[in-house]
Formats: structure tokens, sequence, C-alpha cells
């Protein structure tokens, strides 16, 4: 039994409860992956089953993403989706594409290979070092847990190794995750204090998961102004029900935890996108970010009808906050070049600027209701 407290995002009692557990129970008996990914893609009924999956991974660089969606324009292809994670210096992404033309998606082995060599080839490029890069190109049914795949490139590309070089960077805020062992119960309890954020109970469930361990019990709960402090309680074993034995094992599940929770750490500023879409569009906004020499930390590319809608997190590579300056002549390339107004305000703890045919922006308030801030208590 799964019991959750919950409010709205105000803070008050629901109202619509009932509208709530019918889309809960209409989850649970639906295929997952294939709901998550016609949320990412509303219209996805137009693609059919068969759709054109690429995957990425490799060393991440100022520009690489902008290299990318050029290089698919260049080859004719549509971006209809996409999402990219950045972490300790690796560049993992997912995307759906079609034709340029058709609309359809891409099946032709002779095109499909051609694509998967020449990204190959841009992911690698000023590297010699054999394996920094891989590339999936292929035709799928249905779709995926987009971001769950994200947490399982980047694990399977090991890159928890790099927390141990992240713990000496004061100016870093890392999450505290402790492992206590209970042998005489056969199960051990894995304990995260963090700062609160929407999704970080799904990053910290699928990383134990696909790690093979059993959550058989959790208690979640949050402390500090408007729950902003984040304390989960796990009881987990083995698949064959035996506790974590080994300090070299708790070590590792303690690593991977907080590599799971910086994956999507929101670092630098926020920029949504909103326009009409159109071929190049994603290149050519991608391409005004590397023209200032901004590396793109993470991105969410969705499309909704005809409508494009583009969220980047955008930082400095060498650490250092952005002007009032650059994000001024920026958002006037913006206007120039990919035909978009800008407006920028400031909520909460987060400056976030507005690339937008119209406001885009939700409420810090909508966005703590997807926070495990409102979740008071969660039993297993």
């Amino acid at each position: 039994m799964d019991v959750f407290n919950v409010v709205d995002q105000y803070g008050h009692k629901i109202n619509n409860g009932g509208e709530l557990v019918d889309q809960i129970q209409k989850t649970l008996k639906t295929r997952e992956c294939s709901l998550r990914l016609r949320r990412f893609v509303e219209d996805i009924e137009s693609l059919g089953e068969r759709l054109t999956f690429i995957e990425l991974i490799g060393v991440d660089r100022p520009g690489l993403l902008s290299e990318i969606y050029a290089v698919l324009a260049d080859m004719k292809c549509n971006v209809v989706a996409s999402m990219a994670w950045t972490h300790g210096s690796r560049l993992a992404s997912i995307l759906y594409i079609t034709d340029e033309v058709s609309r359809l998606p891409i099946d032709n082995p002779i095109r499909l290979n051609k694509i998967k060599g020449i990204l190959q080839y841009v992911l690698e490029l000023h590297h010699d070092k054999p394996g920094v890069a891989h590339t999936v190109v292929m035709i799928t049914i249905d779709g995926i847990n987009i971001e769950r795949r994200l947490h399982q490139m980047l694990y399977e590309d090991r890159d928890y190794n790099t927390m141990k070089n992240d713990e000496g960077d004061q100016q870093k805020v890392m999450p505290m995750v402790t492992i206590e062992q209970y042998a005489d119960r056969l199960y051990s309890v894995v304990n995260v204090q963090c700062k609160n954020r929407p999704k970080l109970l799904f990053d910290v469930v699928c990383t134990l998961t696909d790690m093979k361990y059993v959550i058989f019990h959790a208690n979640i709960s949050c402390s500090g102004p408007d729950g902003s402090e984040a304390n989960q309680e796990y009881y987990i074993r083995h698949l064959d029900g035996t506790p974590v034995n080994f300090e070299q094992e708790k070590l590792r599940i303690i690593q991977c935890l907080k590599a799971a929770i910086k994956r999507r750490g929101y670092e630098g500023i926020k920029l949504e996108v909103l326009g009409e879409d159109r071929h190049g569009l994603l290149s050519d906004a991608t391409r005004i970010f590397r023209e200032y020499g901004l590396t793109v930390t993470e991105a969410d590319v969705r499309t909704r009808g005809t409508q494009a809608v583009n969220v980047f997190y955008v930082a400095d590579p060498s650490g250092n906050p952005l002007s009032s300056e650059i994000i001024g002549a920026m958002g006037d390339d913006m206007r120039k070049k990919v035909l978009l107004t800008v407006k920028k305000s400031n909520i909460g703890m987060k400056e976030i600027v507005h690339f937008s045919l119209r406001s885009m922006i939700r409420s810090s308030s909508e966005k703590l209701l997807q926070n495990l801030g409102f979740f008071k208590n969660y039993d297993i």
C-alpha cells in the first residue's frame, strides 16, 4: 500500500480528488513508457508506431548540442523531441527525428547509417581516444521513458566516478547520502538529504531499481522553508533478499545516488523558447548560445501540435554568472535571427529568461506542485 499526503500548488486541500484518482488509475493501467512519450511529443499519433530514435553520449564541450542540431538540419532531419543532460564532463542525449519533407520516421538503412556515422564523427571531434563517444540510431516501436534512459546511459558510462572530484568543490552543494546496516533484519537503510526539487523521488528510485535493489519500505518528508529540504529514507535489499554487505558496495551506491541527484541539477540560467515549429529552429537557437560562448547544461525539446516548446539551461563554461548585458544582447539576436520575443523575470532563487511568442513561465508554486515538498509523508 502506498500512501501520499499531498496539497495543491498553493498549499490548499485538493478539491478535485476524484479527477486525480482517475488519472492515477489510468496511468497505472496503461504502459508507462507509452504514456511518457506521448506526453513528450503530443502529436506523436501522426508519426505512427514506428519512431526514428537516436541515442548519443560523449564528451561535452561548448557548442556540441548546436553542432548536433545543425548536422541533423543539414541532413534534412526534423527533431520532434529531444532531451539532453550533462554531468561529469559528459553529454547524454535522446532524440526522435522525422524526415524534413514527409514528416514521417526515417527507415532507410543507408540513410540511417549515414546519420549515425556523421553524428559519431561530431561526438569524437577533438578526441582521438577510442570509446569516448557512442551513437545508436534505430527504428523503435512506441517509446521509452526518456528520463530514465538518460539515467541508465550515464550510469553505464560510469559518470558517478566523477563525484569524487566534485566533492572538493566548495561552490557546489553536494547531497548527503549515508547507508546504515541492519544485517539481523536483512536490509540496509539508505538516507538521502539534499535540496528539494521536482522529480527527485523519481531519480532516486529509478537509480536504486536499475542497480538491482528492491525497495520494500520508504519514508519521504521535507523540512525547511516551503519544504525546500528533502529527507528520504529507503529500506533496500538485493534481488535475492540479502542486504548490502561490503564497504565498496556502499561507496558505489552513495556515488551513484549523488550522481543521479546532480544530473538534473538545473544549473545555469533557464531559457524557454516557444515558437512555430520549423526546420532548423533548434540549430538557429543553439547557434546563438555557441556564438556567445555558452554551454548548454540541460535541454528539453518538445513538439505540441505546430508549436515547438524548448527549454535550455545555459551557463558560462568558466562558472562565471551571466551578466545582464550578455543576456540582453543574446535576446536581441534571438529576436532578429530566430524571430522570438524576449521576456525576462525573476522567480524564487533562479533567474529565468523567456524567449517566446507568449509567456511560457510557470510560477514557482506550480513547480512546487511537482516537488516532493508536498509529499509530507510517503510509506511503501
